[in-house]
């Protein structure tokens, strides 16, 4: 039988990994969210390399941080392998941090220098046109520094194999820095059009920012509060009109979308996700632990 002593060592150190994992989670979760795009899978990816780690313990890792971005990346890989379809949100244009746990050893100083101006903007519109493998060699290396040896095994490719993955994602990224913020600019528009019509009850111009098929999500804690999950443009569009006049315009990962804050408290994020210059799919985000996760920047309109 394990003594009081055997037990409390044990909380002891679960303690301390869980201590240590949490340390590694902002890192963890960023390129996850770089090489997945959505909220909800890289907190998964993120959850799934804790559970991994806890089954392990930190005493058969030797290098923390190199391993748990190994996990993430290979979970985050059999996610895109297995979603087969675009996913549904740009990555975060701003608040992700662009080197990991090594430097960058594959590309030259120019290339470095195109990536620092246009990566955020170009991201929005070239990671969806990249195969899974390409993606992640990109993100990996050229966005968190990680080597294309470290790269390799996760790809199932060579090293050599694996940097020309990355270069060619590279060549889509520096040609479409110009694309990106067209459509960073569009979607910005969308948004703040969406609020106006939201705010002035303004149906028919709902509907017109609307796909036929957009979809109204709410978190668990969201729908507590009210809200209510809807499908179609039509009853989305009734959702919204003629309320949320106290929501404000915000950077929400990077990307535009909608707060309420009450009582000097971030209270609900609405996410948008737009195709073709209109709106697909709005996230009602309510939960405190998810809100704590958003990088929330109100834009001052």
């Amino acid at each position: 039988m394990e003594t009081p002593e055997e037990r409390t060592a044990a909380v002891t150190e679960e303690e301390l990994l869980a201590a240590r994992f949490e340390e590694q989670r902002p890192r963890l979760r960023a390129v996850a969210m770089q090489v997945l795009g959505s909220s909800s899978d890289a907190d998964d990816a993120v959850q799934e390399a804790w559970l991994r780690l806890s089954r392990t313990g930190a005493t058969a890792v030797n290098d923390l941080a190199a391993w748990l971005t190994t996990v993430v990346a290979r979970v985050s890989l059999n996610i895109l392998r297995s979603r087969g379809t675009r996913r549904e949100q740009p990555l975060p244009e701003e608040g992700v941090p662009r080197r990991g746990f090594a430097e960058p050893s594959g590309a030259a100083p120019e290339d470095q220098a195109v990536l620092a101006d246009s990566v955020g903007l170009a991201l929005l519109v070239v990671l969806d046109t990249l195969g899974p493998a390409e993606r992640l060699a990109f993100v990996l290396h050229d966005l968190f520094g990680v080597p294309f040896e470290d790269i390799a095994p996760i790809v199932e490719r060579s090293p050599a194999a694996t940097r020309k993955l990355a270069s060619r994602a590279r060549r889509r990224v520096r040609g479409a820095t110009v694309a990106g913020e067209k459509e960073a600019a569009r979607r910005d528009e969308i948004v703040t059009a969406f609020l106006a019509a939201a705010r002035g009850g303004d149906f028919d111009a709902l509907l017109r920012l609307l796909a036929p098929d957009a979809v109204l999500r709410t978190d668990p804690a969201a729908a507590r509060a009210g809200a209510s999950a809807a499908t179609g443009a039509r009853d989305v569009a009734r959702g919204f009109t003629g309320r949320v006049k106290a929501a404000r315009l915000a950077l929400v990962d990077g990307l535009a979308g909608l707060i309420w804050v009450s009582e000097g408290r971030l209270r609900v994020v609405f996410t948008f996700a737009v195709a073709e210059g209109k709106i697909t799919a709005i996230d009602v985000v309510a939960d405190d632990d998810r809100l704590a996760r958003l990088d929330v920047r109100p834009l001052e309109r």
